[in-house]
């Protein structure tokens, strides 16, 4: 079972990993978008993981929905709204329970990329964070090293793609031959659960 203390641990090391990457997120942003997906992916994350050491939240829900707040109000263009309404809509899937299993994590997970496929208006196929989620919600219920690899994959898959929506689909052909930034970042958050998993197994031993 999944307490309040491994998603937050599961915001932590994605906020970790976003540090590490932003300056790689920017970069793949860069052609594509307005080359600055990394540091505002930074400055949203970094206030969540603040936030949540500050005052942390009781319930694996409300560690979710506050930190979809927080990524609402600091995270500029268009990821702060996206990257919100999935974690706020997963936590609200997720209830007041103190803790959940890994199928309710999976179906309110899946919950929240449908918000987020509402929201943006995007599905499979159209060179958006959508195109790692997908594959990583598919296969969550089999383990989370395979929603891991599903998403790097899924991510990696937006290259040839051309951009149907967001800033990316103003360039028409000129975006393919580019992994998307999006699809990366939420390979981050995907992968920050498999990293959170394992801390519990390594301190539960």
């Amino acid at each position: 079972m999944l307490d309040a203390d491994f998603f937050r641990r599961w915001m932590t090391v994605t906020a970790a990993s976003v540090d590490r990457e932003a300056e790689r997120l920017t970069a793949l942003d860069s052609p594509i978008g307005d080359a600055d997906h990394g540091s505002n992916l930074q400055r949203g994350f970094a206030a969540v993981r603040a936030a949540l050491e500050k005052e942390p939240p009781a319930t694996p829900g409300a560690v979710l929905i506050q930190s979809g707040r927080l990524l609402i109000s600091t995270v500029g263009g268009a990821s702060g709204p996206l990257y919100g309404t999935l974690l706020r809509r997963t936590g609200k899937a997720l209830g007041d329970a103190t803790e959940v299993g890994e199928r309710e994590l999976a179906e309110a997970l899946r919950a929240g990329v449908d918000a987020v496929m509402q929201l943006g208006g995007a599905a499979a196929g159209d060179k958006t964070m959508v195109d790692a989620l997908l594959p990583a919600v598919d296969a969550l219920g089999d383990s989370f090293a395979a929603a891991r690899t599903a998403a790097e994959e899924g991510a990696v898959a937006t290259t040839p793609l051309r951009a149907r929506k967001g800033r990316a689909s103003y360039l028409g052909e000129r975006s393919v031959g580019h992994q998307d930034p999006g699809a990366t970042s939420a390979a981050l958050l995907i992968a920050g659960l498999v990293d959170a998993a394992s801390d519990t197994e390594a301190g539960d031993e």
